[in-house]
């Protein structure tokens, strides 16, 4: 929505071009207040669009706080009760009096359109803030002040910003973050929903960590062939498929060819062996065509470039984030193959900025990012063999920059009689606002799919 076409004037060569007013509507600006205070129950849409910085004239933004102040106290809204405000603030006569104030009322073309002036408020901001993101971008180009493809992410960066409407932000007040809260909570349950993150599918696991929440860093760790892979796509399958929610794979050590058979066999519990060696049956195809129905319409979208570096990869999730809002979970598949920045001293250091990297995407996407992780050695140098912390490879800062550590334990890889065939523990190794412990799931190695087990063999924990 804009506030109609704006002609720029061409000089002359060799002629200075003339100074240029940022893009606004004071019209608008005026009808927005004006309305708020003719039709105080307009309010509530208002705010969820505008915050006073939005507004281009300062004195705007002094009618816009003190409309917000009574708002928030549920005290009345109209031109007395806001200029006894502005009196309280010290503000009235700076933004023309209480002549100019009761004005506003009179300047307003329909009160039923608030909502609409808001928005055109909102979009001259928002030209206003590219603007001044292309100066800083163009600031950081004639200095050069850096790699370029640090630039360039640092512009995607600023950019991308602009595009969620959150330049600018500093403090929130706890009374709107409380609602937010709240309308999230509702949204679970009217939903179906048992957890207000993004639900992994695995009912005991999300009990336990009630779902991925937006922002966490979620590392999921395990030594090779435990089905760390495996587990990661299963999560994407039951969020994409039954959530509806987007899912971004970034796979740096399988294709997407190969990322695509393994969700194929997941999903028509096909011996995955059988299609990698051509040995597929009649029954066999007919079970993958029908497979094909839910994840063809699944939000899933896979990347395969190998060794990704940070930034790129953090790039790539801007702009998917842009084409699909409704992006619930980033993997990546995985940690130790994604190369780091080059001016790290070693590849302990390396690890420590890619994980910290990783979160700051997380935060910065608002939405969970799982990133699989490969564990030292030492695990199998011990009794029990089951992970600990301390066994994240490389870097200690895996563990502090995470969320929550999830490690996965298959007692069948190292005991070749054990009791416990086709049955993976889900160790809950870090959980920063939870409880630790443990689930467990089956896992049936052919189809690499992962499922509930039935209540009474699950034998699980936490605490």
């Amino acid at each position: 929505m804009t506030s109609g076409a704006r002609q720029k004037s061409v000089a002359p060569a060799g002629v200075a071009e003339p100074a240029q007013l940022p893009p606004q509507n004071l019209e608008a600006e005026t009808s927005v207040l004006g309305s708020v205070m003719v039709a105080p129950n307009l309010i509530a849409g208002v705010t969820e669009v505008l915050r006073p910085k939005h507004f281009y004239r300062l004195s705007h933004q002094r009618i816009y706080e003190a409309v917000e102040e009574l708002y928030a106290r549920g005290e009345p809204i109209d031109p007395i009760t806001v200029s006894e405000e502005l009196t309280r603030r010290g503000t009235l006569e700076a933004v023309g009096g209480r002549a100019y104030v009761h004005s506003l009322v009179s300047s307003v073309p329909a009160v039923t359109n608030a909502r609409h002036y808001a928005e055109i408020v909102k979009d001259n901001y928002l030209l206003r803030s590219l603007i001044s993101v292309g100066s800083d971008i163009a600031e950081m180009g004639y200095r050069g002040q850096g790699e370029p493809h640090e630039l360039i992410d640092r512009a995607e960066q600023l950019v991308f910003e602009i595009s969620q409407t959150k330049v600018g932000e500093d403090f929130s007040p706890l009374s709107e973050l409380i609602n937010e809260s709240f309308i999230e909570l509702e949204r679970a349950m009217s939903e179906g929903r048992h957890t207000a993150g993004v639900e992994t599918g695995f009912r005991r696991l999300d009990e336990i960590i009630t779902g991925f929440q937006p922002a966490n860093l979620v590392i999921l760790a395990a030594r090779p062939s435990m089905g760390k892979t495996a587990l990661a796509l299963n999560i994407a399958r039951n969020v994409a498929v039954d959530q509806g929610k987007g899912v971004a794979v970034f796979s740096l050590e399988m294709s997407k060819m190969e990322v695509v058979q393994r969700m194929l066999c997941s999903e028509a519990k096909v011996d995955s062996h059988k299609l990698r060696h051509g040995q597929l049956q009649t029954a066999d195809w007919s079970k993958l065509t029908s497979a094909c129905a839910p994840l063809f319409k699944a939000p899933i979208f896979i990347d395969d470039t190998p060794s990704s570096n940070m930034m790129e990869i953090r790039a790539k999730a801007r702009r998917l984030k842009s084409r699909e809002p409704n992006l619930g979970l980033v993997i990546i598949d995985y940690l130790q193959l994604m190369m780091g920045d080059s001016s790290a001293e070693n590849r302990q250091q390396e690890v420590s900025l890619i994980s910290r990297s990783l979160k700051i995407m997380a935060r910065e996407l608002g939405v969970p990012v799982l990133a699989l992780s490969q564990l030292s050695r030492q695990v199998e140098q011990r009794s029990g063999n089951r992970p600990v912390l301390s066994d994240l490879r490389e870097s200690g800062s895996i563990e502090q920059d995470s969320d929550v550590v999830l490690f996965i334990y298959r007692d069948e890889v190292y005991n070749k009689d054990s009791q416990d065939k086709g049955i993976a523990e889900i160790i809950i190794g870090k959980q920063r606002n939870g409880p630790i412990g443990s689930c467990r799931l089956a896992f049936v190695q052919n189809y690499t799919r992962f499922a509930d087990l039935p209540e009474d063999q699950r034998g699980d924990g936490y605490g």
